[in-house]
């Protein structure tokens, strides 16, 4: 018999009395929400936001996708789950690697504690960077768009997904790969009816097409259609992002950067500081490896107040912490963060050296994200909620805590 709670990682889970359907949508600044409303594209999410709960919240810093997708399934900071970036460096591999092995995550997921339970569970990712982590220890199925033609029982708890889903195998540099994500999302429902499914989408649209802009319209209206049908399978839908997005180049189109490892380079010599951009992944073509966050690794710890107070005068940088007041500031892992924590101001990113990056493949100017100021992302839900405190800050991985145990009342269809 299935209890009437799940306890994971110090929070309390009801079990789900129709099913639960916790949807991130990758850089979704919430300017695109309320653009794509106004534009009247977008009538569902109009209806969700009217009927239901419309709510704000921050996520992580880093506001990159790993850190945050790992916190929305495992309702935990990475300081618990130990995500802190899609790349970092191993101190005890000395090098820097991929965060993306399930090796590296110090916690379990609230999915895999509700499959263990007994719940049907169903995770489909954009990227299979994120498939292995979403799905580490979790019976169920588990795939990615990007590798939607290699799935199999065995692997993923599922197979023939391409008929299931009636799409080709997407672009990894397409909207498509976030349509699958949605188009696969309603199949399932229809088909397996999981107790509790997680649908997490690519950035692509976001980091090219700012809000309002008829590619980003388009987006969202695509959206708007899947969460409908989602809503009218009796799901109970709750909708955040993973971080918002923004301009990072000036009037001319340039990209705003600090190439931070050339300056360190030029004040202290070469191979003295080294320079880590936790966005960096293997899909570098819409950003070119350049966010709003960084970590620097001093030769010795005497040093770091003197290099912190020489970097907080650089223009363009918003942040200059120590590991100490940057794990307690941002609740991250101090093990796996650099000696000083850089996050740069709003309209600008941080880089290595100006030779590491290859910025020819950016057709639009450069949009991005990683700082504080992507940090405020949308937390809304298809059905009112209840018992959630007016002066309590929300996060966004406070969305399976919301879906379980705050959402109460009709669904927005049925409203």
């Amino acid at each position: 018999m299935k209890s009437d709670s799940l306890e994971v990682n110090g929070r309390s889970y009801r079990w789900m009395v129709r099913p639960v359907v916790v949807v991130c949508v990758d850089g979704c600044e919430p300017a695109y929400l309320d653009a794509a409303i106004d534009a009247g594209v977008a009538p569902y999410l109009e209806a969700m936001r009217k009927g239901g709960a419309d709510l704000l919240a921050d996520c992580v810093v880093p506001s990159f996708t790993n850190p945050n997708n790992l916190s929305i399934v495992t309702g935990a900071p990475p300081a618990v789950h130990g995500i802190c970036g899609n790349y970092f460096f191993d101190r005890e591999l000395g090098q820097e690697v991929m965060m993306n092995d399930p090796k590296y995550l110090r916690a379990g997921t609230v999915l895999a504690a509700f499959a263990d339970a007994g719940a049907k569970l169903a995770v489909v990712t954009a990227k299979d960077k994120l498939r292995k982590l979403l799905g580490h220890k979790m019976k169920g199925i588990c795939f990615s768009s990007e590798k939607s033609d290699q799935v199999t029982m065995e692997e993923n708890g599922i197979d023939n997904v391409l008929d299931m889903v009636g799409m080709p195998v997407p672009s990894v540099y397409s909207a498509e790969l976030s349509e699958f994500v949605f188009a696969a999302g309603v199949k399932l429902m229809e088909s397996r009816r999981p107790d509790l499914m997680y649908l997490s989408t690519t950035d692509y649209v976001q980091h090219k097409a700012a809000p309002g802009s008829p590619a980003a319209n388009a987006f969202y209206q695509m959206m708007d259609g899947y969460l409908a049908q989602l809503d009218a399978l009796g799901a109970t839908i709750v909708l955040t992002a993973d971080h918002g997005m923004n301009d990072k180049h000036g009037a001319d189109g340039s990209p705003n950067v600090i190439y931070l490892q050339d300056v360190l380079d030029g004040w202290y010599g070469p191979d003295r500081a080294r320079v880590i951009l936790p966005i960096t992944d293997p899909y570098v073509v819409h950003h070119g490896a350049l966010g709003s966050f960084a970590t620097v690794y001093v030769p010795s710890e005497d040093e770091v107040p003197g290099w912190i107070d020489r970097i907080q005068r650089i223009p363009g940088m918003q942040l200059v912490l120590s590991r100490k007041e940057a794990a307690q500031r941002f609740e991250l892992p101090p093990d796996r963060i650099g000696d000083i924590v850089v996050v740069s101001e709003q309209s600008t990113v941080i880089g290595t050296s100006a030779t590491r990056h290859d910025l020819t493949a950016l057709e639009v100017p450069l949009r991005s994200h990683g700082g504080v100021s992507e940090q405020k992302v949308p937390l809304i839900c298809n059905r009112p909620v209840a018992g959630v405190a007016s002066t309590r800050r929300l996060r966004n991985f406070d969305a399976l805590d919301l879906a379980l145990n705050h959402a109460q009342g009709p669904l927005v269809a049925a409203a």
